[in-house]
């Protein structure tokens, strides 16, 4: 079968994703791996045979749910799991209104949750879909396991000396404005299905601010006063970099670093450091030292008390900080105790589904199977892909020329600046690959073709 895996930020997705694919190529099927406009056009237009179209979000609004119809009538299945997760949130009931609704999940062929408190809120809440519901959990945690811990290659920046990771979830660097962000949540109805999440966003942005001062006071805390180990900061990925270069600029020892995916830099860290991120939960599944900074200035903020904030080595002050890193940096990263899955913290074990003999990735592949029932498809063309989105590609050099000359009339056209999506290096890719072809053990012959900067083909050549 065909199988269309969309990509949005690729240091989030761009692992997991190949991941199904390696499995998916291994039993057979050609898996695309592109951005959403790629698969979305390909379908509706032809460029692309039917198939499995896996999207990363379910979230209502009229241009989705439209595309969607049309790309079920050319024969194509949608499925699903949300890569926003809300794992780090207590409770699922506000996120399952935010982002499903009747309608596309009535669309969706089948729906792939995270773990059980996802499952069982999306099944009492969306009560007529019961048989969409699958918890397989995510293909994403299946390589925060310690088994995948070799996966991970070393990123290309990282430091000479031992370092302190720290990863960020701060509002206030995001690469679009304020104004931006809240006309797309409006335009997309977010407010209209949760009213209060309009409020919630201004305290939100106000909160980070308080935060951002707080976190660069610590860093320049631990800076002066450390062991001898650097610090690397790493924006989130809706953040942009620069601004917090300026931020943290004149700090000794400190890197601003976005490069690869946040698990490679969690595995050569000694410890990571954050406050309310998500990153802490891939820390506690990956068996890696942790810290977490709930300063007493931070007491009311928005996110605090999330399921993060009780994982790890928990301190409120920056001389405790310096102390518990410190102590991490000398002793325990050399007799590191890690925990079995069951020590893991219990919310963890609600929101993230472990199982210890298949892999999440295993799991959907097989519901894919089952969905198209052996239905048989026609090859992608290679050839005519290439031709299609090379034909896109100029479409938006042109679209590029008409905002500069003529501006808003023609902003809808044109490239897209989407800082979230980083070109496809195919070397990478190949290595990535190879790499879990080893791990899984899989000795079929498994090929990558790159389409274009943002489109990868990868099945097996046997």
């Amino acid at each position: 079968m065909n199988i269309y895996l969309h990509v949005e930020i690729s240091s989030r997705e761009l692992d997991s994703k190949l991941l199904l694919a390696t499995l998916a190529a291994a039993r057979g099927h050609q898996v695309v791996v592109s951005s959403l406009e790629e698969i979305e056009k390909g379908l509706l237009r032809g460029w692309l045979p039917s198939g499995i179209f896996h999207t990363k979000s379910l979230t209502p609004g009229k241009q989705k749910i439209d595309r969607h119809e049309a790309i079920i009538k050319n024969g194509s299945k949608v499925t699903s799991i949300d890569e926003e997760s809300s794992i780090d949130r207590f409770g699922y009931e506000e996120f399952s209104k935010i982002r499903y609704s009747d309608q596309t999940i009535k669309q969706s062929s089948a729906v792939f949750t995270w773990g059980e408190e996802d499952f069982e809120t999306l099944k009492k809440n969306y009560k007529g879909h019961l048989n969409k519901f699958h918890k397989t959990g995510s293909p994403r945690a299946d390589l925060w396991k310690a088994s995948f811990s070799e996966y991970w290659s070393t990123p290309n920046r990282i430091p000479k000396k031992p370092f302190l990771l720290v990863s960020s979830n701060m509002t206030i660097c995001e690469s679009i404005s304020f104004r931006e962000k809240i006309n797309i949540m409006r335009e997309a109805g977010y407010f209209d299905r949760s009213p209060d999440l309009f409020k919630e966003k201004f305290k939100w942005r106000s909160d980070d601010y308080l935060k951002a001062i707080v976190f660069i006071e610590a860093i320049q805390f631990l800076s002066k006063y450390n062991n001898g180990y650097d610090i690397v900061f790493r924006p989130h990925p809706s953040e942009n970099v620069d601004c917090w270069k300026v931020l943290l600029e004149g700090i000794p020892n400190v890197h601003v670093i976005r490069e690869g995916p946040i698990n490679a830099w969690v595995q050569k860290a000694f410890a990571t450091l954050h406050h309310a991120c998500t990153t802490a939960i891939e820390c506690s599944v990956s068996q890696k030292p942790l810290v977490t900074y709930v300063a007493t200035e931070l007491k009311d903020h928005l996110y605090q008390n999330t399921i993060s904030n009780q994982l790890g080595h928990i301190v409120d002050s920056k001389e405790d900080l310096l102390k518990k890193i410190n102590f991490l940096y000398d002793e325990t990263k050399k007799n590191y105790q890690k925990k079995n899955i069951e020590q893991l913290h219990s919310s963890i074990l609600k929101k993230v589904y472990i199982d210890e003999k298949e892999l999440a990735a295993e799991k959907i592949i097989k519901i894919w199977e089952n969905i198209l029932n052996k239905e048989v498809f026609k090859s992608i063309n290679l050839f005519k892909l290439r031709f299609f989105i090379l034909k896109m590609k100029i479409n938006r050099l042109i679209g590029d020329v008409l905002k500069t000359l003529f501006g808003s009339r023609f902003r809808n056209l044109g490239t897209s600046n989407n800082e979230k999506f980083e070109s496809f290096d195919i070397k990478e890719i190949n290595r990535s690959v190879e790499k879990l072809q080893k791990i899984l053990k899989i000795d079929k012959k498994i090929e990558c073709k790159l389409i274009s900067e943002r489109t990868v083909v990868i099945k097996s050549s046997q």
